[in-house]
């Protein structure tokens, strides 16, 4: 019987097997546990025209400011203790003339968006439900169409079409080497959804453990990710930073103040390009620890 496949890969290797116009889904939640080395390194590649599904936070942003993104499907786009990403927010309220607006958005309600994972988790064409009815989701979504139910009851509903993703990107605590991977913290924030909804899932991880070691240190039952799920996997050690990756680390507030401040000014935001996105993902990480140290002096 043959043993369960070595699935590691590098950052760029995962990069490498994506393509312009792909559509990408971004697991986590807002500031919250994003995958955001490769955030990163698709920043670094010649990646364009992407469809980005992501109840987004700075991987949004980052995308967006780059100009990578040809269309976004969102139900939100914060850094919770900064109410609306900044980068995000100076391209929908640009004008299509001014060369820095998403040219194509799509903005669902949050359970819409969970309901189109759904739908492509299940490889079915579309979901029914009662959000959005009666409200603008339908109005500025003219391709979001309704559905009468076959039933005596002959209820109209919402035909939530499936967010199918040719791609996912996640970040969880930790993972095996096959792709099987638990998350440490309070939330699963639907990172299984969007592996199930993508034609191939690439998880990023704080540490690659034994199989076994999984279950160590928390119950089965986070066991979120199985390796059916997941082609390929790769150990990223502070790879969701600036987010949370609870109970590693939590949310880098002062690198996403400065973040924020940047992202207002063009200057100021190409004075932190060039700090901290201009290298690999080894030099990020030796820039936010000059950061840090900076702020411990």
């Amino acid at each position: 019987m043959n043993a369960p496949r070595d699935k590691r890969m590098t950052i760029d290797e995962v990069v490498g097997q994506l393509e312009d116009g792909m559509t990408i889904g971004i697991g986590g939640w807002g500031p919250r546990r994003k995958p955001m080395a490769l955030v990163r390194a698709i920043l670094r590649s010649d990646l364009k025209d992407l469809t980005l599904v992501s109840w987004g936070g700075a991987d949004v942003g980052l995308l967006v400011r780059a100009g990578k993104v040809r269309k976004l499907v969102y139900a939100f786009v914060s850094l919770d203790s900064v109410p609306l990403e900044p980068n995000f927010q100076r391209a929908r309220q640009a004008s299509p003339e001014s060369g820095l607006a998403i040219p194509e958005v799509g903005e669902l309600d949050e359970g819409m968006f969970q309901t189109g994972l759904r739908a492509a988790a299940q490889r079915l064409p579309f979901l029914p439900m009662r959000a959005g009815l009666g409200s603008d989701v339908l109005v500025n979504n003219p391709w979001i169409k309704t559905v009468t139910s076959p039933y005596d009851d002959a209820e109209e509903l919402v035909a939530v079409p499936a967010l199918n993703l040719d791609v996912a990107l996640v970040h969880l605590n930790r993972a095996d080497k096959h792709g099987n991977a638990t998350y440490l913290g309070p939330d699963p924030y639907f990172d299984d959804l969007f592996c199930m909804a993508a034609d191939r899932a690439f998880v990023t991880c704080e540490q690659i453990v034994d199989t076994a070691g999984l279950t160590v240190d928390t119950p089965v039952q986070r066991l979120l990710l199985s390796r059916m799920m997941v082609s390929g996997v790769v150990e990223t050690p502070n790879g969701a930073h600036f987010t949370t990756c609870t109970p590693d680390y939590e949310r880098d507030e002062r690198f996403q103040r400065a973040y924020a401040a940047a992202a207002a000014d063009d200057e100021q935001w190409a004075a932190f390009e060039e700090r901290f996105l201009g290298g690999n993902e080894v030099a990020y990480q030796q820039a936010v620890a000059a950061f840090q140290q900076e702020d411990s002096q």
